[in-house]
């Protein structure tokens, strides 16, 4: 999974932390404060290895972005995806798996085309969206899982 590196806004010592643990509520490793991830968020980077595990053991909803790097489409919703693992940190979890790397994931949920955009909700799909969607859509999408779907 990727990493993260943020700044202690009461001490300045920078920290290190998993991408799958942002919504956390991390603490600064010196001082102990609390740790601002409102501007540092990032989508979790899945993997065929992690992705069940992952999905099966997070206490929050979950957005998976189904992409390959040279998809044009993907390279669009990029920067909304990004907005949106920002937007909601503590509340739904925004992760992506690039289809291109690793394809057991994409077999199994009979993914044909990307962008494909799965929620999950209790280890359990609800919802998606294929193809390019803009930041509003996906926003509602989000907001809909969330209120219980």
């Amino acid at each position: 999974m990727n990493t993260l590196t943020v700044k202690c806004p009461a001490c300045g010592a920078g920290n290190r932390l998993p991408a799958g643990k942002q919504h956390l509520g991390p603490k600064c490793g010196r001082c102990g404060k609390k740790l601002d991830l409102s501007r540092a968020a990032v989508p979790v980077e899945l993997n065929d290895a992690d992705f069940q595990e992952f999905i099966a053991n997070t206490s929050l909803p979950v957005m998976v972005d189904f992409f390959s790097p040279t998809c044009g489409p993907c390279q669009m919703v990029a920067p909304v995806i990004d907005s949106l693992a920002r937007r909601y940190l503590h509340r739904m979890i925004v992760a992506k798996l690039d289809t291109t790397r690793f394809s057991q994931t994409p077999s199994r949920f009979r993914i044909r085309g990307v962008p494909t955009l799965l929620f999950f909700k209790n280890g359990r799909q609800v919802d998606q969206v294929v193809g390019a969607a803009d930041e509003i859509t996906l926003a509602r999408k989000m907001d809909s899982v969330l209120a219980g779907y």
